[in-house]
This record gives structure tokens, C-alpha cells and sequence, in this order.
């Protein structure tokens, strides 16, 4: 029985809270080796994931600001 079949087997058994469990490991191991494969870019790479996610950044706090001025100004009236 190769190990594959082996976990499926013993998925089988197991109670869905059990499972929970499992699918949270899985979904642990899948970050893990994301975050292995992003140690392993280079600066260029690197410099690249931070420039989209700064631009991102500066979208999402411009269109929060303008939540935040109109609060400030519903205060201003009270």
C-alpha cells in the first residue's frame, strides 16, 4: 500500500473534527512552502512583490480616507 493510499485510508476513519484538523494542517504545509519559495527570490523579485503591495497599500488608505473625513465631519456638526 503506498502512502498515499495509506492516509486515504486512515482519512477514512477519522471524525470531521478530526478532519478539520487535517485540512487546517494541509492548508499549514501550503503557506510553509510558500513561504520557503518566496526566501528563495532575489532582490529584483523581491523589490517587485514590495511595489505591488505598496501600491495596493496606498489604494486601500486613500479609500479609507474618505470614510475617515466624513466621519470627522459628521463630528464637526454634532
Amino acid at each position: 500500500m503506498s502512502i498515499k493510499e495509506q492516509v486515504i485510508h486512515e482519512l477514512d476513519t477519522l471524525s470531521e473534527a478530526e478532519l478539520v484538523q487535517v485540512a487546517e494542517f494541509l492548508a499549514f504545509l501550503k503557506f510553509r512552502a510558500q513561504l520557503r519559495s518566496m526566501l528563495e527570490l532575489d532582490d529584483a523579485q523581491l523589490a517587485t512583490l514590495y511595489a505591488a503591495g505598496a501600491e495596493e497599500d496606498r489604494i486601500l488608505a486613500e479609500a479609507g480616507m474618505a470614510d475617515y473625513v466624513r466621519g470627522l465631519c459628521q463630528e464637526d456638526v454634532s
